[in-house]
């Protein structure tokens, strides 16, 4: 072989070999690269499992304190309904009961004009004026929620009646109320004057 071509042969030679450590050094830059890469993905995600863990930490600590909230709201809204049903009833009853002092009143007037018709004759005109005042007005006490108490002949209730005296009776069982001394009345369906009755042995 001439020198010329074992030149040609050595040069030839030499550029593989120059390739093949460019090859090399490239393939290390990109495992360094990638190795760089990696170790920042992994501190990255380092970074991001501590903001959870952060995160968790806050809502853990954020969750009793809204439970307390929540009960206290809870609390609160259903003392504004029980508040709310009280006064309601208290005006219901205030409107049921607002006459209840001047019926009571009147209740003494009605058993007067009672008494006088009792004693007066019945033919009279002037007792026959006073009975039909006397309608009148036991009509203006229905009108506002008042009626009388059936007493005689029923069954004696503490409820109801005040009995005031016992007596022997053969027209009525014991127990049964035998005479009214004195009417009761009912006002929206509370007592406001029992009946003062006798009540049979």
């Amino acid at each position: 072989m001439s020198d010329d071509a074992k030149k040609k042969v050595k040069e030839e030679c030499e550029k593989a070999c120059d390739v093949n450590t460019q090859a090399e050094d490239v393939k290390e830059e990109k495992n360094t690269e990638g190795r760089e890469t990696s170790s920042e993905e992994k501190s990255s995600e380092k970074k991001d499992d501590t903001e959870k863990d952060e995160d968790n930490k806050e809502k853990k600590s954020q969750d009793p304190e809204e439970e307390a909230l929540n009960t206290k709201y809870l609390r609160l809204m259903a003392d504004f309904q029980n508040f709310k049903r009280r006064t309601e009833k208290e005006k219901s009853d205030i409107y049921a009961f607002a006459n209840e002092k001047i019926i009571s009143e009147l209740l003494n007037v009605i058993d007067n004009f009672e008494r006088a018709l009792a004693a007066g004759d019945a033919e009279d005109s002037f007792c026959q004026g006073m009975e039909m005042i006397l309608k009148q007005l036991l009509t203006v006490l229905e009108k506002a929620g008042a009626s009388e108490i059936t007493a005689l002949g029923e069954d004696f209730d503490p409820n109801f009646h005040n009995a005031v005296m016992t007596e022997d009776s053969d027209e009525y069982e014991s127990g049964k109320v035998t005479e009214v001394l004195q009417k009761g009345y009912i006002l929206n369906n509370k007592v406001i004057r029992p009946s003062m009755v006798k009540v049979a042995n």
